[in-house]
């Protein structure tokens, strides 16, 4: 079994990425190991592997089981707290900027994990999600998504670090379920208590349940009941 190309996703990495992979790796770990068939993103000087994954988590699943067969892995999730949007000329010259009216929190893990929500049972794994404020380059070249005017995306960078938030084991996301133990809760009454949207407390609902830090008990009417977990 040959080990995957190591520079694939090396020369379209975003400076973000590159910048956590290098961050996390430390100046005594190594850069684009290999693990089996595949390549972490680093290895720190203890021998935990790095993964950055600024998507969701659904491509990792394959990889992290390979990886935790070799130790222990963090996978790195970098959140945009706040966007700040760059728009250059093809000729490089910088047109305009904005910020972008999306703030992300920490309950965007759930969009990460909303396609591979077994991702945290697994042994070894850990996951920290970096709250940061970034910049995103974009280019108005033509060549861009319809929804963007035609306006490619080039890069994206870290402004700022706000602060970092680790999930080693799945009772440490009992921190997005504000009810104590064996009180029922609804989807509603979870936006409601959290200040999120239902959207996102369906989001949630669904990945914790899957992770059995809560559970699905019945209906109240039409509304789905839950208590948690553990």
């Amino acid at each position: 079994m040959s080990i995957r190309n190591k520079n694939i996703g090396i020369n379209n990495e975003s400076s973000l990425h590159r910048t956590l992979k290098y961050r996390y790796a430390g100046p005594k770990g190594k850069i684009e190991a290999a693990v089996g068939e595949y390549v972490a993103d680093g290895i720190r000087q203890d021998g935990e592997y790095i993964e950055v994954q600024t998507g969701n988590f659904a491509p990792l699943m394959k990889k992290v089981k390979e990886f935790t067969a070799a130790g222990k892995v963090r996978i790195i999730h970098p959140v945009a707290v706040t966007k700040k949007i760059e728009v250059y000329a093809p000729s490089g010259a910088f047109l305009y900027s904005r910020k972008s009216p999306k703030k992300g929190s920490l309950w965007d893990i759930f969009d990460a994990l909303l396609y591979a929500p077994e991702l945290p049972l697994i042994r070894g794994v850990t996951i920290e999600v970096v709250l940061a404020d970034i910049t995103e380059k974009r280019v108005n070249d033509g060549k861009g998504a319809r929804r963007r005017r035609g306006i490619s995306i080039q890069d994206r960078e870290l402004s700022s670090w706000r602060e970092s938030v680790v999930f080693k084991k799945p009772s440490d996301y009992l921190r997005f379920v504000p009810f104590k133990k064996n009180e029922e809760f609804t989807v509603s009454t979870l936006s409601e208590l959290a200040g999120v949207d239902k959207w996102t407390a369906r989001k949630a609902l669904y990945v914790l349940t899957k992770m059995k830090v809560v559970k699905r008990i019945g209906k109240k009417n039409r509304a789905w009941l839950y208590t948690r977990g553990k």
